[in-house]
């Protein structure tokens, strides 16, 4: 069973299909209630980031809950989607990329399940499903979408955007791509024994990278026209059997 995490940009199909009615777990409730629909054939479940409708910053998200629900249900793997600034010319705004490594630079979210479990470690070198990632490239070649087949993502804290001095210094530490919620995410699936991997669409550049205004309704405009090619791609991955 595939599970999608929908991010700021959330894909019209995931606003259909059935609710799951899920009780509180362990570590509360999670960001919304997942839904239940197919997509390219299969059956999967949908679970909203930040709510639906959009409501959860960034830093209040339970992400321990959003985890441990998907798995309560089910789900053996993980795709999530997320909305990055670009920080290298690679990352031009409006591509869809699938990250291969990242960079927590978040601060005070529980990011962990093993506060309340035996004490374990998680291996993180790979923090991405290499077959996830993949098959989620493969897809997008074959809908003939150009696809950023890697990336680092640098997890921020939020909700504000980034200064440049920060995004300077990201991008010395080797950041490509910057977002607010890829961390614990996906440390917390690595810790579940979920594979997941990442499909992030740039939808503007970051702090000072930009030569036009910072301008939040372009934003929205990017992240409606993106998704669009988002969901025909996890279309074709599902169809041939992601």
């Amino acid at each position: 069973m595939l599970g999608i995490i929908s991010g700021s940009g959330v894909l019209p199909l995931f606003a259909e299909g059935q609710l799951i009615a899920v009780p509180d777990g362990r570590y509360g409730a999670p960001s919304g209630l997942p839904r239940r629909l197919r997509m390219g054939g299969r059956d999967l479940v949908v679970l909203p980031r930040h709510g639906y409708p959009h409501h959860v910053a960034p830093h209040r998200i339970n992400y321990r809950a959003n985890i441990d629900t998907l798995a309560t249900l089910g789900v053996t793997r993980v795709v999530a989607l997320t909305t990055v600034g670009g920080i290298v010319p690679a990352t031009w705004t409006g591509r869809l990329v699938v990250p291969d490594q990242i960079i927590d630079y978040t601060w005070g979210r529980a990011h962990t399940f093993v506060e309340e479990e035996a004490v374990s470690h998680a291996d993180f070198a790979e923090p991405f499903d290499a077959d996830l990632r993949a098959r989620l490239i493969a897809a997008a070649q074959a809908v003939g979408i150009d696809i950023g087949t890697e990336g680092v993502y640098g997890c921020t804290q939020g909700p504000r955007f980034e200064t440049v001095a920060e995004i300077d210094r990201m991008a010395r530490d080797g950041c490509t791509l910057v977002g607010m919620t890829g961390m614990p995410e996906a440390g917390l699936a690595r810790e579940r024994g979920l594979p997941y991997a990442m499909l992030s669409l740039v939808v503007n550049p970051a702090a000072g990278r930009a030569v036009d205004p910072f301008d939040l309704d372009a934003i929205y405009r990017v992240m409606a026209s993106g998704m669009e090619s988002a969901q025909a791609l996890l279309q074709q991955a599902l169809a041939a059997g992601l």
